[in-house]
């Protein structure tokens, strides 16, 4: 019964997206990248000899944990051709030059004939799944086919349907993968729960991918000069809610302090929102800025996509957005260059947000009054933000290496 109704909820999900296109631009994009693309794998692989390597990835998120193992690959493999499949246009959509794959597009819907048809095509020598991505047909076709597959940077929770009663189905989706790398021993306990014994801890690529970044952050001039070797709060990805918090929040803040503000929203509509929210603040934004003058200004607004990682350097305290709406940003980019984080209360299924307010380097706040207590305890305590940049700063040294073992267990396979 589990599986007519997973084969009947992607039919009715693919029903909804086509009555959905005419009004919602990502249901548009999701069936017009679909519309060819198994002409155009044909185009990509007519030919090829060469051993490929397959993989995929939900959306943008997945893709940034699988991009360091992708990279990692490459230079290991270099003889390979590497394929690249997004199921969510947020990540196809952002991702689809990306120079280190030979192919990026669009994972067809999870029917049989459409595992068949894109195995036929490909021929992978191995597939990697990153993080969430448990398709029924194309993991039986990958293992019926004796394809090594593995999952990467997977994490399980309790709650699942792989550990309820009626989870067969699901238990055997989980059963036709070749190895399991998890993030936590969690992850692990539970699967050996189920009887899977081809399970690793190997920890979060994100770490990973996080060290490549900062390893090759930019310089910023104008950045630089506003900071003007001041106290500096960066706020990354930030949503109309949390400039709420925090322009309230920061009412009696010392006003030596600089503040940085990378939203998540760079239409104009969404700017003008936060210059009004600190209006009595002087603001300016990135594209108008100067080398010369910036320094004058107590607010340095960004208007453009891409510098986030690099902005991050010149910041003695963060504030990540998302946790008062949809979901916590990633807080690793922060975290690394070692300062305290704050961010909202919507934060319990991010596992390093979990562990780093347990060890107290980063703080979550439900409110103005919290964020104003929690930011003024940081400013005006030089050891207590050392305190937690510390914490925040060995916490992500401490989880890198998963790349590693995963490569690893790659070398034995391929052979």
């Amino acid at each position: 019964m589990a599986k007519i109704g997973y084969k009947l909820g992607i039919g009715f999900y693919k029903v909804a997206l086509q009555a959905a296109a005419p009004f919602n631009e990502k249901a548009a994009l999701f069936l017009k990248g679909r519309k060819n693309v198994f002409e155009d794998l044909k185009k990509a692989f007519d030919g090829n000899t060469s051993p490929v390597a397959w993989f995929h990835c939900a959306s943008l998120g997945e893709f940034e944990q699988g991009r360091p193992i992708i990279e990692e690959f490459r230079r290991e493999y270099p003889t390979y051709k590497v394929l690249v499949t997004f199921f969510s246009p947020s990540g196809y959509e952002v991702r689809k030059n990306y120079d280190q794959a030979d192919v990026v597009c669009y994972l067809p819907l999870d029917t049989a004939a459409n595992a068949k048809k894109l195995l036929d095509i490909v021929n992978p020598a191995i597939a990697f799944f990153v993080k969430y991505e448990f398709w029924h047909y194309y993991l039986a076709e990958l293992k019926k086919r004796n394809i090594p597959t593995l999952s990467v940077s997977a994490i399980f929770r309790q709650g699942q349907a792989f550990f309820k009663p009626y989870g067969g189905f699901y238990r055997n989706i989980l059963k036709n993968l070749t190895h399991i790398f998890v993030q936590d021993q969690t992850s692990a306990d539970l699967l050996t729960g189920i009887g899977l014994r081809n399970v690793t801890v190997a920890g979060d690529s994100r770490f990973d991918r996080v060290k490549q970044v900062v390893d090759s952050r930019k310089d910023l001039p104008i950045a630089q000069a506003f900071k003007n070797n001041q106290k500096t709060l960066v706020i990354g990805s930030s949503w109309q809610p949390d400039i709420e918090v925090i322009s309230k929040g920061l009412e009696n803040i010392g006003e030596e302090l600089k503040i940085i503000i990378a939203p998540h929203e760079i239409a104009d509509a969404s700017l003008t929102k936060t210059e009004e929210a600190f209006s009595g603040k002087k603001i300016i934004r990135y594209s108008k800025a100067s080398v010369d003058t910036v320094a004058t200004y107590d607010i340095l607004l960004i208007d453009n996509i891409g510098m986030l990682t690099s902005l991050y350097q010149y910041g003695d305290f963060a504030y990540v957005g998302g946790a008062f709406g949809k979901g916590l940003h990633n807080i690793l980019e922060a975290a690394t260059y070692g300062m305290p984080v704050i961010f909202g209360s919507k934060y319990a299924k991010f596992k390093e947000a979990r562990d780093l307010v347990a060890l107290k380097g980063v703080f979550s706040i439900n409110n103005v009054q919290e964020f104003h207590m929690q930011f003024e305890k940081l400013f005006e305590n030089e050891t207590e933000r050392q305190k937690a940049g510390d914490i925040c700063k060995q916490y992500v040294k401490e989880n890198t290496g998963a790349t590693a073992e995963i490569l690893n267990f790659c070398k034995r396979l391929l052979k």
